[in-house]
């Protein structure tokens, strides 16, 4: 019997191969001579770094960078597939523009900078990677990537011939972007952004108005940062040296990450795609799932946003095209997790089994999780008949 495990983190108790590590002990309770597959999952978001480099015996890169106040932090990024002719950094940009760097009192995204997620790009291209996967998400900015070029080599003027400040504030002022002392090896690098929002880089659906007020920003500062993002694009068309057009603006994306995602698509010629489906890709789930009896997928929270393009969705799908059962464990669930049953998925399971502190709840995941795991697996050993 092979059973495969791809789940994703359970933020803030569990890393993706964590939670792997507990269902396949309870699994093991009742099923102890099984084959058994963990694949670390992720969608783009926090913990991509990580589960990609556990499922692929990858590397990680530690150092330190410019933080979204412009004062030092320790970031990462993974490298994987470490052969000179196919090693891919991944990158997550909250590693080093992460709102969780700023003390929520001091969160002011006209003046937040995305200059350490560059600095770690640069460091993949300075070690000769020639693939990299940003993923997008977690951000405590507002600058469409501009503190990122920087970090490049790009150059952002002002009107006077002076570089722009940090931060969406930076961007009022700009008025001209060259790429002439960019970053050389930025031409040779395929860069795939992994993105699991479709938001406008502009407008009541962008950038600002969704994510702008959770990174700091009051009604007035949205209004702002909005009319900010919107002179950059205008820059960044009236610039001969970057091939682009304004429909990129409006590109479903767009406005991940403060504007990140036209930034990158812009100035990188970036691709933005589903973060799952490049996780799916890199990993190689659909050949780890050829020959599965069972698959096992999850994350910490499951709900109608599931549905939306987050891991159990993609490993769901994967599983279908080849008649493969899919059972889901959660940490808990919310308004619509049984949406995803009506798609294909066998059963749901939390496992939580009763009332506790969140503190106690986020210690004890490993236990209930492998408990839960152990439960799944006595019912489905009886409908083998055994």
């Amino acid at each position: 019997m092979k059973i495969v495990i791809a789940p994703d983190s359970f933020k803030e108790s569990l890393s993706a191969l964590g939670v792997a590590n507990a269902i396949e002990a309870g699994f093991k309770r009742v099923f102890p001579n099984a084959e058994y597959c963990k694949v670390p999952m992720a969608d783009g978001g926090e913990g991509t770094v990580q589960a990609m480099v556990d499922a692929t015996q990858g590397e990680i890169i530690s150092m330190q960078v410019t933080g979204p106040q412009g004062t030092p932090v320790n970031a990462h990024y993974g490298i994987i597939n470490q052969d000179a002719q196919t090693a891919t950094a991944v990158i997550e940009m909250a590693a080093a523009s992460g709102l969780n760097y700023v003390e929520r009192s001091n969160r002011n995204p006209m003046l937040m900078t995305s200059y350490g997620t560059g600095e770690l790009i640069k460091d993949a291209l300075d070690r000769g990677i020639k693939h990299i996967i940003l993923g997008l998400g977690g951000s405590a900015t507002n600058d469409a990537g501009a503190g990122m070029a920087q970090a490049l080599g790009f150059t952002l003027l002002t009107a006077q011939n002076k570089p722009i400040c940090y931060g969406a504030l930076g961007l009022t002022e700009l008025a001209k972007i060259d790429n002439a002392s960019a970053h050389p090896l930025l031409a040779k690098c395929k860069i795939e952004v992994a993105c699991d929002v479709d938001n406008p880089l502009c407008g009541p659906n962008g950038a600002s108005a969704v994510f702008g007020p959770q990174k700091g920003a009051d009604e007035q500062m949205v209004t702002e940062l909005d009319a900010a993002l919107a002179h950059f694009a205008k820059v960044v068309c009236a610039t001969h040296s970057l091939t682009t057009t304004t429909e990129l603006a409006e590109f479903p994306g767009a406005g991940a990450a403060g504007g990140m995602g036209y930034g990158v698509m812009t100035l990188l010629n970036a691709k933005l795609k589903p973060g799952v489906d490049i996780v799916i890709d890199t990993v190689k789930l659909a050949d780890a799932i050829a020959g599965a009896d069972l698959v096992i997928t999850g994350e910490g929270r499951m709900d109608s946003q599931t549905l939306g393009g987050k891991t159990p969705m993609g490993v769901l799908q994967q599983a279908i095209h080849q008649d493969v059962p899919v059972i889901g464990i959660a940490g808990c669930f919310g308004d619509g997790a049984e949406l995803i049953l009506a798609q294909g998925m066998t059963a749901i399971f939390p496992i939580i089994p009763s009332l506790a502190p969140l503190d106690d709840i986020l210690a004890n995941a490993h236990d209930n999780l492998a408990k839960t795991a152990q439960n799944i697996a006595a019912t489905y050993q009886l409908s083998l008949g055994k």
